[in-house]
């Protein structure tokens, strides 16, 4: 679904950032959690600023490769400095405009779930899978990767397990719901007057994702595993693992 501007509270953050030099807070709310805040200017930061498991996807990247959820377009940048045939979305319009300026020379106003063009890698960076937002609607993200992921294509993406939110100091492990998955979460973002619409986002464990792949044709391989229960994980077509 695409934003409306009035309702882009991180596309007008990544607007002001990249007008001004400085942006005012992006606040984060979930009922799950206290209020965070994501810090605009990390948003454009350079590859030497990004992590390892950031690092290391961009080199993973190879051939004509999508950037979901680019943002202010770090990782397109970074990529189209390699020489890379990249091609960065979001469904915020304001984000895409910036992306335009700062140079990205392939940013598109997109959705996801409504692509129908192939390509070789599909970047989802900074839990980018998180936009499948429940285990649910993994068959509708497998399906999608087999009309949009070129033959040996790959997914490289990034996710966290955690579980750890919800342990006790005594080692005990409380899910606030029961029935659902853990790492079900809802979120709603404010920018100054500047309040989004509430909406679903995944932080997937690997075994999980791993296990809804199989049901799909697909093999997860872990790359690398952070410090803080975060993975790097490469998805192919079962028969094109290796």
């Amino acid at each position: 679904m695409i934003l409306r501007k009035e309702k882009d509270p991180m596309g007008k953050a990544i607007a002001d950032y990249w007008k001004n030099g400085k942006a005012g807070r992006l606040r984060v709310f979930s009922p799950m959690f206290d209020e965070d805040e994501i810090p605009v200017p990390h948003l454009f930061r350079t590859v030497e600023e990004m992590s390892s498991i950031e690092q290391e996807a961009l080199r993973m990247a190879q051939g004509k490769t999508l950037d979901v959820g680019a943002g202010a377009g770090c990782h397109a940048l970074a990529l189209q400095g390699r020489g890379i045939d990249v091609t960065a979305i979001d469904i915020s319009p304001l984000s895409v405009e910036v992306m335009q300026a700062r140079g990205v020379q392939n940013a598109r106003l997109a959705d996801f779930f409504s692509l129908d063009t192939q390509f070789d890698t599909i970047l989802m960076l900074m839990n980018g899978i998180g936009i499948v937002g429940t285990l649910l609607n993994m068959p509708r993200f497998f399906q999608l990767l087999d009309s949009i992921l070129a033959p040996g294509g790959q997914v490289v993406c990034d996710s966290s397990d955690i579980q750890y939110v919800f342990e006790d100091e005594d080692g005990t492990i409380e899910f606030p719901d029961a029935d659902g998955y853990y790492g079900e979460l809802s979120y709603r973002m404010q920018y100054k007057n500047i309040v989004g619409n509430p909406f679903p986002w995944l932080y997937v464990d690997a075994e999980t994702l791993s296990a809804q792949a199989e049901q799909h044709g697909y093999s997860v391989e872990v790359i690398i595993k952070g410090q803080h229960d975060d993975y790097l994980a490469r998805i192919k077509k079962s028969d094109a693992m290796g």
